[in-house]
């Protein structure tokens, strides 16, 4: 039996879709193996091997060599196999080649269909290897078509996908065009791998600035965190690692040049550079720029921090609808509250008034409790009084007394408790934060494409429902 024909067809195929020879070769001999079992019994035990000297798939089966036969498709008789093998015994698994098969034009193309089956595969397979090792890498391709809103994009190799949720706000492509894009992930799917870009990635900002300014390339400055509202507004912060670059100035550019040009590519997205502190607290004023802080209360155990300002500034700190003071909270990775200083003098004045009512308690004392966040008078009652004892500087006899005459004039009715004031505050949370992203080294987890793409869809829905209080 010649199947050369087959062989060389393969072969061709092959070479011309970059597949290794070897891997065709097993293709093939999977293919006959298949259709060998199909025509002369599941049940036998079978071998394909292809004969790289004339072309051939020589096909063996194998049996036990017995003295009575019970099933011929796994057994052989001893005599039978003497004839085949003379030292053979019983107990002994004999080889026999099947010199002529004849398979029909059916089986045939039922092995083809599996040649071919397996031939996609390993393209598939080869595919998916050469575009996983590029994930976090700016990719350019050609648009191609419009599926359901999603660009299909042409690598070359392969067809990539930009979904509408991935692109610039207003942004439209139309067939031709050239795009670039940053290659979030590469998924294997049933229907091969699927290579998937944003355009809307704080990391398609990262890499562009890392196209723009050499500094960057070369180690010189290293870009911390950044933080995007696509198509609306930015902020990257930068650090140098030699003394004498300004990386802010670096990465501006003479006459703005470099960012310039990464704003061009970002559709006119306004960009804040701003330079990395090691600090929170005064990076923090950076990130909040331009706005002037007056204060800055952290708690660093809960990420959290509270930010007071003039009542000139408060515009600017929470910035157009909210996006300075949440691109300022991805930025830190802290959740960011803004008061104005006005409303928090206000706000420490009822508090004060609130703890007067306490028996025996002095505006000293109540001064002292507010700034350890102790506001109301349930705040008095549910503390323990060596806690208390320690912030008023007083015995914990003394503090007991003051927790015992708090709770008799509450029960009382001689001070009433009451509910808690919606704090007038301006909040953005420091979720999702895209600075371990940045971070991220190789050999890291593979599932951190994954991550990214949950954070951006978080991102999105909480602008969605953000509203100032």
């Amino acid at each position: 039996m010649n199947f050369s024909e087959i062989g060389r067809v393969i072969e061709a195929l092959g070479k011309d879709r970059g597949i290794e020879r070897a891997i065709v070769v097993k293709a093939i001999e999977q293919a006959f193996l298949v259709t060998a079992r199909k025509k002369f019994g599941i049940q036998g035990e079978y071998e394909t091997r292809y004969n790289p000297d004339d072309g051939d798939i020589e096909i063996f089966q194998y049996k036990n060599v017995v003295e009575d036969v019970r099933d011929p498709i796994v057994e052989i008789k001893l005599d039978a196999a003497k004839e085949l093998d003379e030292d053979v015994e019983v107990g002994d698994q004999l080889g026999i080649k099947i010199e002529n098969p004849n398979f029909t034009r059916v089986d045939v193309q039922t092995a083809r269909q599996i040649i071919f089956q397996k031939v996609r595969d390993a393209e598939r397979e080869i595919l998916f290897a050469e575009f996983k090792h590029r994930e976090g890498e700016l990719i350019t391709g050609i648009a191609r078509r419009y599926e359901r809103g999603n660009i299909i994009v042409d690598l070359g190799k392969a067809d990539a996908i930009l979904s509408r949720r991935e692109i610039i706000p207003g942004e439209q492509f139309k067939t031709g065009d050239r795009i670039q894009a940053y290659l979030s992930e590469v998924v294997m799917t049933n229907r091969g791998p699927e290579i998937r870009l944003s355009r809307t990635s704080p990391m398609f900002l990262v890499k562009l600035f890392e196209i723009e300014v050499p500094e960057i390339q070369d180690g010189q400055i290293v870009i911390k965190s950044a933080a995007r509202e696509p198509g609306f507004r930015a902020k990257i912060a930068v650090q140098s690692v030699d003394k004498d670059i300004d990386p802010v100035g670096a990465c501006v550019g003479m006459k703005g040049s470099r960012v310039q040009n990464v704003v061009n590519e970002l559709q006119g997205e306004k960009i804040d550079i701003v330079k990395w502190n090691d600090d929170i607290e005064t990076f923090s004023r950076s990130a909040l720029a331009p706005a002037e802080i007056t204060n800055i209360m952290m708690d660093h155990e809960d990420q959290n921090m509270d930010v007071v300002v003039e009542e000139d500034q408060l515009s600017l700190a929470i910035g157009r609808r909210g996006q300075n003071v949440r691109l300022a909270a991805m930025l830190t990775g802290y959740k960011i509250n803004i008061i104005s200083k006005v409303k928090l003098q206000e706000k420490i004045s009822r508090s004060v008034q609130n703890l007067l009512q306490v028996p025996g308690i002095s505006e000293t004392q109540a001064q002292v409790l507010v700034q350890h966040d102790i506001v109301a008078v349930g705040d008095l009652t549910v503390m323990s009084a060596t806690e208390l004892a320690g912030i008023l500087s007083v015995s914990e006899d003394d503090a007991q007394k003051l927790i015992n005459d708090t709770l008799a004039a509450v029960d009382s009715g001689t001070i009433d408790l009451q509910p808690e004031e919606e704090e007038e505050l301006i909040s953005a949370s420091a979720v999702p934060t895209y600075r371990g992203l940045i971070d991220k080294k190789d050999g890291d987890d593979d599932d951190q494409s994954d991550k990214f793409s949950e954070a951006e869809r978080r991102l999105r829905e909480e602008l969605a429902a953000f509203k100032l209080k």
